[in-house]
């Protein structure tokens, strides 16, 4: 095992002299080819050029002498410190000015309301879906998921996009452009992209990223905006959202939407979320809604299940609306979880059986609240809703979890 370990963050300018000075007196040192042809790397020292970073990781773990890890910015921050960790090394750390922070700066935004995720050596789905459902969001980059894959995702939403490419070299370029021009565009390796809706947070923070869950949820109906009594009670939403699970990352559907509540509390948790519904009205009352409550929502008008099938896959499915061949159409996409709400008791039977055919592990209750009412001198009564019939499916996995629509 190395007699000792450096990890040396690099970002353009002059290595502070501690650094300098592990580099000066490391045999092995490992990094990207750019940095290593950037830097004073002693002649005698072995390279390693860190393609594979596994073998990087092993590389130096069975060096015996003093190694040093250059790596991008700060390599303490979605960087190479974790693994070398997990390989059972106790690096010192040098680092230098993260490219998110770099970028949030060169693009002069702030970004202690900003939430970061990676794409790098990741399933894309999750970073993209932040980037859809939170204003102001930073992308670390990969090839095949960089800014031509963040823009055609964002294509036609309310977003704007900077793209830094290569920070701290000469080559440095910072762009701000449309998702529609991202997306027609090749970028220089490596970069980073901001996603922004331009919607600062409101007043002073206290922690980064602030807070992403709501302080309540299961709202009453008069926080929303619907006809005739057509929404989903509050009751029912909270025992939906319970099974639905929604966060950062994640994809949400709220298909027969109605009044898009299902959607907007999902979009309050931090994820992305799909409002379908078959009548134009309803369509444009969800969108009122998730203006209304500050919340990205993308309605979509169409009749399910054919709608469906143009939409990415989902992570957690609402069905308020529509019958069995719509829950088995949900239920095909892969979804971790399916939730459906039913009037009537006799179309439980039909909603079970579409779950359990695709492999779900199907339960259900019936939701009959009794609300407090007031009465004439002070007194209280109970003044009941319509029993609603809400009937989950979650998906059964044997090995490994389910995420983001799929099996690992």
């Amino acid at each position: 095992m190395a007699a000792r370990v450096t990890v040396i963050g690099v970002d353009g300018r002059p290595l502070p002299e501690r650094a300098a000075a592990r580099l000066a007196g490391a045999t092995l040192v490992a990094g990207a080819r750019r940095h290593l042809d950037a830097l004073a790397v002693p002649e005698a020292a072995e390279r390693h050029v860190l393609g594979d970073v596994a073998a990087g990781v092993a590389a130096v773990r069975a060096h015996r002498g003093p190694a040093v890890v250059l790596a991008s910015g700060d390599p303490g921050f979605f960087g190479i410190v974790r693994l070398l960790r997990q390989a059972g090394l106790d690096p010192d750390v040098e680092p230098a000015v993260s490219s998110v922070a770099a970028a949030f700066a060169l693009a002069g935004e702030t970004w202690d309301d900003a939430v970061v995720v990676s794409a790098h050596g990741r399933d894309p789905r999750p970073a993209v879906n932040a980037c859809l459902a939170l204003p102001k969001v930073a992308v670390l980059t990969a090839p095949g998921s960089g800014p031509a894959e963040i823009g055609a995702a964002l294509r036609g939403r309310p977003r704007r996009l900077v793209v830094a490419e290569r920070l701290g070299t000469p080559e440095q370029r910072v762009t701000e452009c449309a998702p529609e021009e991202a997306a027609a565009r090749s970028w220089a390796e490596p970069n980073v992209v901001l996603a922004l809706a331009g919607r600062e947070a409101a007043g002073r923070g206290w922690a980064a990223p602030r807070r992403l869950t709501p302080a309540r949820w299961g709202l009453p109906e008069e926080a929303y905006d619907h006809r005739d009594s057509m929404i989903t009670k509050a009751e029912v939403r909270a025992l939906a959202l319970a099974h639905l699970g929604p966060g950062l990352g994640d994809l949400v559907w709220d298909v027969g939407c109605g009044s898009g509540s299902v959607a907007v509390e999902c979009a309050r948790f931090g994820a992305a979320a799909v409002a379908v519904d078959r009548d134009p009205a309803q369509c444009e009352r969800a969108r009122r809604n998730a203006r209304g409550h500050d919340v990205d929502v993308l309605v979509v008008g169409g009749d399910a299940p054919a709608c469906l099938a143009g939409l990415p896959d989902p992570d957690a499915v609402f069905v308020g609306g529509g019958g069995p061949e719509v829950v088995a159409a949900a239920a095909g996409r892969g979804a971790r979880a399916v939730v459906v709400a039913l009037a009537a008791v006799d179309r439980i039977a039909a909603t079970r059986d579409a779950l359990a055919a695709a492999s779900y592990e199907v339960g259900g209750a019936v939701v009959n609240a009794s609300r407090f009412a007031p009465l004439p001198g002070g007194a209280t009564r109970l003044d009941a809703t319509n029993p609603v019939f809400l009937v989950w499916g979650h998906r059964v996995v044997r090995h490994g979890v389910v995420r983001h629509g799929r099996h690992r």
